[in-house]
């Protein structure tokens, strides 16, 4: 299933990934996009119980992210000044 191809392009200057390059790179940020609407949406619903599950939605869901656009993106996450690579 994993074939190895990039899903996130790298960032020109600084660190990190920039945006998607691939379908699944788009799902993966979308999904994230959906999970953080749903967690403000439980959180402005219910001060108390609302805004932790919110944020037992949005927490899991970044790092998920993160994760995803770390290991999938071309030539990895470091530091860049602008050159061409």
């Amino acid at each position: 299933m994993d074939d190895g191809r990039p899903w996130f392009a790298q960032k020109r200057y600084g660190y990190g990934a920039g945006l998607p390059i691939a379908w699944q790179g788009w799902a993966v940020l979308g999904a994230w996009l959906l999970a953080l609407l749903i967690g403000i949406g439980l959180a402005a619903w219910d001060e108390d119980v609302g805004l932790i599950a919110g944020l037992a939605l949005i927490v899991p869901a970044t790092a998920a992210l993160i994760y995803a656009s770390a290991i999938k993106t071309r030539g990895g996450w470091r530091w860049r000044w602008g050159g061409d690579e």
